[in-house]
């Protein structure tokens, strides 16, 4: 059995994440010593471990909570899991767009700003921001 700050320690989470996972229903209440101190069994671990692995894999805490309730014994059809797990992907997609689109902005600003750096003099402005103006907008 471990203890708070154990767990903490060896999933690398802040201490209030446990609490919090737990009022939100992904954990379920751990057993407590006498002193009213929460003891995590390796099970517990586990899930905690999955729930860290999903997060970084971009699952939102919903999204891990249903499948932690598949994992529960509890049902979702597979049409509403095909559902969750597509609105996931399209997400994905949307931000890989979105990004590739950066990506093509910046570009030429980083060619120019190689280009630029060979001619520039100690001090200058960089080239883009002469060809490329930063404004405040009012």
């Amino acid at each position: 059995m471990f203890q708070v700050g154990e767990v903490s320690q060896r999933l690398g989470l802040n201490p209030q994440t446990l609490y919090f996972y737990e009022r939100i229903g992904l954990m379920p209440s751990p057993q407590r010593t006498a002193a009213g101190y929460r003891l995590y069994d390796q099970p517990a671990l586990d899930r905690l471990t999955f729930i860290t692995q999903a997060k970084a894999l971009g699952l939102s805490l919903d999204d891990i909570k249903d499948l932690l309730a598949l994992q529960d014994g509890q049902q979702l059809s597979c049409q509403q899991v095909h559902s969750r797990l597509l609105k996931k992907v399209e997400h994905i997609d949307e931000t890989i767009a979105k990004l590739q689109t950066l990506r093509a902005q910046l570009a030429p600003l980083l060619d120019q700003c190689q280009a630029g750096t060979a001619a520039a003099q100690p001090g200058q402005q960089c080239v883009v921001f002469d060809t490329n103006p930063i404004t405040a907008s009012a």
